[in-house]
């Protein structure tokens, strides 16, 4: 009794859908649409299965959405399922467990994570699952943001307003994403975030009864975390990105920090200087920074130390998680090409390393954790 599948209208607008929302939520809250880009036009509707595939039908019995599934070796009746996680599930009638699924919503997320649902790759298939915004929000029709998981380097999760990059979540760092300070572990959420040879996906788990709790994109680009506060019966906003100047995706340019303490928020790594000192005293740091001293290659080269910071933009990154601190140290003075290094992992002291080899930029400084 946590979640219900039905038709519905949003707003003003005669358009219908089928979606899922919280059934014991007084609140209506759509967190998962079926034919958001192929609406019916007028309230009579029916989702039915046919040919093994679930189907929505329009008045004149025209199919206007399918779960497009081609054959497969189905051997008895389907059935679809609605399960207590809010997964909507095709399966064969005779098989219910978790491997027997034909078909399920969790595959394909609408603007909302939910507990149980992964973001992110299966590597084997290429399939990747992404959250995208409504159009508006009386219309559930696909917008513009996205917020996907870039596989490349180190991975991280990227905010984008159609081809442009609006923020970044930083890598996992064994406990958290880097640029996400305020995801400390709580008591009644667990937080997951798996990069192995099957799978590069992000997923939490609520572990108390009756806790709801999701991620959402609005219609205007900001990532929402929700929890639902049962005294006032309401969704109280958890978390959001992006928060400030500081978290739009590369404020600064390259070899230099966002501090949002700092007048201006954009600050030179020590050692470096602006590349355009004009534009730098008028505020504008996208031109970033230059190293006042090349480096000598031959030994004499040293590290400062930056702290409580987001680590760089990873795409471009390599990753060794087989060794520490210290070897990841020498490796990097080995290499004239590299600029910085850290830990993969920040558990237990740290391990594993993480080197950048070309300009690092989109840094930024937390009064608190990084």
């Amino acid at each position: 009794g946590i979640f219900e599948l039905g038709f519905f209208k949003p707003g003003l607008a005669s358009r219908w859908y089928l979606g899922i929302w919280y059934k014991s939520i007084s609140k209506r809250t759509y967190v998962w649409v079926a034919n958001r880009d192929s609406p019916l036009f007028n309230s009579i509707g029916t989702l039915r299965i046919s040919n093994n595939n679930l189907v929505i039908f329009g008045q004149t019995d025209v199919p206007v959405w399918s779960t497009n599934l081609t054959g497969g070796d189905v051997s008895s009746p389907v059935v679809a399922e609605l399960l207590d996680n809010g997964n909507f599930v095709l399966r064969d009638s005779d098989n219910d467990n978790p491997d027997g699924v034909l078909w399920q919503s969790f595959d394909f997320p609408t603007d909302t994570l939910l507990p149980e649902m992964k973001l992110g790759w299966d590597v084997k298939t290429g399939f990747n699952r992404f959250i995208c915004s409504w159009k508006s929000p009386d219309d559930p029709s696909s917008g513009d943001f996205f917020f996907k998981i870039e596989t490349r380097g180190f991975p991280e999760i990227f905010l984008w307003n159609r081809d442009s990059r609006l923020y970044r979540s930083g890598p996992w760092n064994g406990i958290r994403f880097s640029g996400v300070p305020e995801m400390q572990p709580f008591d009644y959420m667990v937080f997951n975030f798996t990069a192995s040879k099957e799978e590069v996906t992000y997923s939490f788990r609520v572990t108390k009864k009756n806790y709801y709790s999701r991620l959402s994109l609005s219609s205007s680009g900001l990532l929402q975390r929700f929890t639902w506060i049962e005294t006032v019966q309401n969704w109280n906003l958890f978390w959001y990105a992006p928060k400030d100047q500081c978290d739009e995706y590369k404020e600064c340019g390259v070899y230099s920090y966002c501090d949002s303490n700092t007048s201006p928020v954009c600050n030179c790594i020590k050692g470096f200087t602006p590349r355009n000192p004009q534009a730098w005293g008028l505020r504008d740091g996208s031109d970033g920074c230059v190293r006042k001293t090349q480096l000598s290659c031959e030994g004499g080269d040293g590290f400062v130390q930056l702290k409580k910071m987001k680590l760089p933009d990873t795409t471009a990154s390599s990753v060794d998680r087989g060794i520490g601190v210290k070897e990841c140290e020498q490796k990097c003075l080995r290499d004239c090409n590299c600029t910085a290094f850290a830990n993969t992992d920040i558990r237990g002291g740290g391990s594993g390393c993480v080197i950048w080899t070309d300009e690092i930029f989109d840094i930024r400084n937390y009064a608190e954790g990084g």
